[in-house]
């Protein structure tokens, strides 16, 4: 495990270096097919199988580096956008290739240093992967993530959708690092060929997708130009209709402000002669009230002599009775005396007759008090009727005053209902006339909510036609543009990269190249000059960084430029 640890080390040093050497020597963004780039992250991965923990299952044993690294999503937020890339690309079924595509975005990235060393930091994590032994664990692993580190100076432009990451076999190819020196003059020209090449495809890469994207800037301008002249016919049309509806409820605001001061004032006077005429009834209904109260008080006193006429008959009715109790007793008496004469017949017939006499007046003179009495009582009963004749003449009278007086209040009280129902119509038409004013008061409310509508539309209409004339600015300096990107296509189109051996003297000076005078090409033109006539750097739409240009090119550019800026 140490042997394959030094081995797999120095390995990675010299893939590193050789990668870093040779992009700076060609100075330009590597693609996928580039041989030392392909060796590099062929040891890489065979520096992150070291040790790895197989996974056995139904299908057989499996030994993928995406664990480890699916990882790192966790440790590193900023990585998620990776490592969701690398799990929904299409075409990639495996473990191992989705390792091999995290990798590649890493790269591109520049981050795939901090990513390796954020999972040497935890190791703990890289235990559940890697047996003990194992490169990740080691003090290796910490080595590797240092010479990870000279890889950001590496501009990677990688493309991941079409390739075959699964089924890929990576095996180390000792050949490139085992090169004589006929092969690398032979390289030489290959990469100056191919410079020229990529040089001349970027170039025109970037001028037709320039062209692409003005001819779109200009279909997607000259589509908000209708749509703004659209929206400009639209809103002239609705600001007329506005005004002619603003109009038209200037109108009629006025005319229902007229009738509702006509029936203003007529309510207010009906209201008045209401008024009038209430305060009369009321008046009257005062005095009536006043009348049914003392008469009231008078029936009170009568309905008293009622019941007193009633305690009378009550009171005969006693008297009655006891006249029928006195005319028992006067019967029972009578059989008493009847009885008395025949006993005292009986008893006392042989007693003497004057005795019988005396006895006969007494009964007689007894008899006598009991007729006056009797007398006494039917006088009584005569005016005890006359009485109650009487009184029963004052209780009909009394009725019909009571009748009479019924009828009078149930006259006052259909008159005073048929007075609220008066008043209430009153009320209701009072609130219909509140409403009224309430709807032009917010009719007034939406006339100004218009005017402000209005005011708004006018400004847009005016900002719309500023808008406008800056796009018609915009369009016509995006035409110039246009014809100067086309000449300039036109122009380079003819360009073309010269090759070392065709040119002898410098193009511009014309003076012949020697060792001390030494050949360099135009970045812009292709052509062969001098160092003194191909001093100056500029940063052209191929290279991301300032190159070297020939004083013509420079001149153009620079001219070009300040155009375009002004």
């Amino acid at each position: 495990m140490g042997i394959e640890r030094s081995n797999l080390l120095s390995m990675m040093k010299l893939s590193i270096k050789v990668l870093i050497q040779s992009s700076l020597s060609l100075g330009r963004t590597l693609d996928s097919e580039y041989p030392p780039l392909q060796q590099f992250f062929v040891v890489l991965e065979q520096c992150l199988k070291h040790g790895l923990k197989t996974k056995k299952s139904f299908i057989g044993q499996n030994k993928s580096i995406w664990g480890p690294l699916e990882l790192v999503e966790k440790l590193c937020p900023e990585s998620a956008n990776i490592a969701t890339s690398a799990r929904d690309l299409p075409g990639i079924r495996t473990g191992l290739g989705r390792g091999r595509a995290w990798l590649h975005l890493a790269l591109m990235q520049k981050k795939i240093a901090d990513y390796i060393k954020a999972l040497l930091d935890h190791k703990d994590l890289l235990s559940e992967f890697y047996d003990s032994g194992a490169m990740m664990l080691e003090e290796e692993g910490a080595v590797l993530g240092g010479l990870l580190v000279g890889l950001n100076v590496i501009d990677a432009n990688l493309c991941i959708k079409g390739e075959d990451l699964d089924s890929q076999v990576g095996v180390i190819d000792f050949s490139l690092y085992l090169k004589d020196p006929v092969s690398s003059e032979t390289d030489a020209n290959m990469t100056a060929i191919l410079d020229q090449k990529h040089y001349i495809e970027e170039l025109n890469r970037h001028l037709s997708g320039t062209v692409t994207d003005l001819q779109a800037k200009l279909d997607s301008i000259e589509k908000t130009n209708s749509k703004l002249v659209e929206e400009l016919t639209a809103a002239t049309d609705r600001i007329n209709s506005l005004q002619d509806e603003q109009e038209q409820l200037k109108k009629e605001n006025e005319s229902i402000l007229q009738c509702s001061q006509k029936k203003e004032e007529a309510a207010l006077q009906d209201s008045q002669v209401e008024l009038e005429t209430y305060k009369q009834t009321r008046q009257g209904l005062d005095e009536m009230y006043n009348v049914v109260w003392q008469q009231y008080k008078e029936e009170k006193l009568k309905l008293l002599q009622v019941g007193l006429k009633q305690e009378m008959e009550v009171a005969m009715k006693l008297l009655e009775k006891d006249s029928h109790e006195k005319q028992d007793t006067l019967a029972a008496l009578r059989l008493q005396l009847e009885q008395v004469k025949t006993l005292n017949l009986q008893m006392f017939h042989r007693r003497q007759a004057e005795k019988k006499q005396e006895e006969a007046v007494k009964l007689e003179q007894r008899m006598k008090a009991m007729e006056k009495s009797d007398q006494s009582d039917e006088d009584m009963k005569v005016e005890l009727e006359g009485k109650v004749d009487a009184l029963q003449k004052q209780l009909t009278d009394l009725d019909t005053l009571r009748l009479g007086l019924e009828n009078e209040l149930r006259a006052e009280r259909e008159q005073r209902q048929s007075l609220q129902k008066a008043l209430q119509r009153e009320q209701d038409n009072s609130s219909e006339l509140r409403t009224q004013l309430q709807q032009l008061q917010g009719l007034h409310v939406e006339l100004q909510e218009l005017k402000q509508e209005k005011q708004q539309l006018q400004e847009r209409c005016e900002q719309q036609e500023q808008a406008l004339q800056e796009m018609g600015l915009h369009l016509s300096q995006s035409k110039l543009k246009m014809e100067d990107f086309k000449e300039v296509n036109k122009a380079l189109k003819g360009h073309a990269w010269l090759k070392d051996d065709e040119a002898t003297q410098c193009k511009q000076c014309q003076k012949e190249f020697s060792i001390a005078r030494r050949k360099h090409h135009c970045r812009n033109c292709g052509d062969i000059y001098c160092n003194s006539c191909s001093s100056n750097e500029l940063a052209l739409p191929s290279y991301p960084r300032p190159v070297r240009v020939c004083d013509v090119c420079h001149a153009l550019l620079l001219q070009r430029s300040s155009s375009t800026a002004s």
